[in-house]
């Protein structure tokens, strides 16, 4: 069990925040973090990049057989969203009934509860996808 603590105290930032970094040859937004950039090959150390959040659904789908951990919350959709700054990145969706999910719909990153994992009960956060909230007037 303890393994599975370090391991999401270093995954924090990624999960929590949408930590990622950007490539400082190609200038490549990457989410989630790597070793070597996907688009042009930089091994260099990578600086860290703050995501807004922000984007859109790019597709989605609504899943009825969930793997194991998650059925207590079947049905529910998972979504490609395009980050404004350009990354996809897959994401359940939450406070959204499933079949009002459409393409192109913003949305903003919330955190949440993802599942709870173990006998010991360890809740695991992270983040998920809404319906983008209309900006205050």
């Amino acid at each position: 069990m303890s393994v599975e603590i370090a391991r999401h105290w270093r995954l924090k930032a990624q999960r929590y925040q949408l930590v990622g970094e950007v490539c400082p040859k190609c200038d490549a937004k990457i989410f989630p973090p790597r070793d070597v950039c996907p688009y042009c090959s930089d091994n260099e150390s990578q600086p860290h990049f703050q995501f807004s959040g922000h984007g859109e659904v790019f597709s989605y789908s609504t899943v009825h057989n969930a793997p194991e951990g998650y059925e207590e919350q079947t049905p529910y959709t998972v979504a490609l969203v395009k980050l404004e700054e350009g990354p996809l990145i897959t994401a359940q969706l939450t406070d959204v009934n499933n079949d009002e999910v459409s393409i192109g719909m913003p949305v903003e990153m919330v955190t949440r509860k993802l599942r709870t994992q173990g006998d010991d009960g360890l809740i695991i956060y992270g983040y998920k996808f809404r319906p983008q909230l209309a900006a205050a007037a």
